[in-house]
């Protein structure tokens, strides 16, 4: 291998330092892509929004932020508050039973349990007062109202 001399070695080291310097030079003292000084002028908060809106841009304090996202909340929470009416219709027919009639029922999201119901209407003793027939039935119907229907 080639071995450096002394000579070398601090002729190769100033020229590095040449270099960092004509660098460092050129960075502090240079202009930007157009060919100016960069100047900074600080600008008051009336002069930023206008700026800033000359652009294109929306500006807002933090409340109004907040208030525009509540209100484009409450449309959603009132969507998911309306309630959904299922509508069926029931055929009973002869030979069903109580049992029969809640699974139909709770099949087409009329009522949420067919075993509630038929404990309802076996409590009220109308078990056996079935009527067969067609019957347009749905879910905006208290339990009261669809039993006084399908039942004597």
């Amino acid at each position: 291998m080639m071995e450096m001399k002394a000579e070398k070695m601090r002729s190769f080291a100033a020229g590095l330092m040449i270099a960092a310097g004509l660098c460092g030079a050129v960075y502090y003292l240079g202009s930007d892509e157009t060919g100016s000084k960069t100047v900074t002028a600080k600008m008051s908060e009336k002069e930023m929004k206008s700026s800033l809106a000359s652009k294109g841009f929306v500006i807002h304090t933090e409340e109004e932020w907040n208030k525009q996202l509540a209100d484009a909340k409450a449309p959603e929470q009132k969507q998911n508050e309306e309630k959904v009416v299922y509508r069926t219709v029931l055929t009973v027919t002869l030979g069903m039973t109580s049992i029969d009639v809640g699974k139909v029922l709770e099949k087409a999201n009329i009522i949420k349990s067919s075993t509630e119901f038929s404990n309802i209407v076996d409590k009220r003793g109308v078990s056996t007062k079935l009527r067969p027939g067609v019957y347009e039935l749905d879910s905006g119907m208290t339990k009261d109202q669809i039993i006084k229907t399908i039942f004597k």
